[in-house]
């Protein structure tokens, strides 16, 4: 003999239960996504940069703080980066999410690179790409998307780097 059990579901319960799933947290911004555009101050506090400023170039869009040893590792591979491509139509712009923007201008000031940072404290930039590590870099195309991801960064990272970006830069 089978024993049936009903187990009735409030219509609450399911409502909820619909909810977190509508509700659910956005996923990261990966290849193949559009970029979020923004807009912050740069660390030299005199001016403003936007990502769209930037559009029909090859950006690398770097997120760093003065606390995170894979960031100052990075610094002067890319900033080679830069220089080897800048008259390609690359373009690297780095936002510092440090709290106190005293740290980074500290940071930059011993480690001096040749490409803008813009200071985002309250983290709203990151939040919007959903970035859960430092560093973690984009590299998007002319057309505003990302083309590829690259979170943390190890010595020899710069060659897979320097493959993604002769690639984009070639493309007209």
């Amino acid at each position: 003999m089978k024993h049936r059990i009903d187990i009735p579901i409030s219509f609450a319960a399911l409502a909820a239960l619909l909810l977190a799933c509508v509700a659910a947290p956005a996923l990261a911004v990966e290849a193949g996504d559009t970029a979020p555009v923004f807009q912050a101050k740069a660390l030299d506090g005199k001016s403003t940069l936007s990502l769209d400023a930037y559009k029909g170039q090859v950006v690398y869009l770097d997120f760093w703080a003065s606390w995170c040893g894979p960031c100052a590792a990075a610094l002067p591979a890319i900033d080679q980066l830069q220089k080897e491509f800048g008259d390609q139509g690359f373009q690297v712009l780095a936002v510092n999410v440090d709290k106190d923007i005293k740290d980074a201008r500290r940071f930059l000031s011993r480690r001096p690179v040749g490409y803008p940072s813009v200071a985002n404290p309250d983290g709203s930039i990151p939040s919007s790409f959903e970035v859960e590590t430092m560093p973690t870099s984009f590299l998007i195309d002319r057309n505003g998307v990302v083309q590829y991801v690259h979170k943390g960064f190890r010595s020899g990272d710069e060659d897979e780097l320097r493959n993604h970006i002769q690639a984009l830069v070639a493309k007209p």
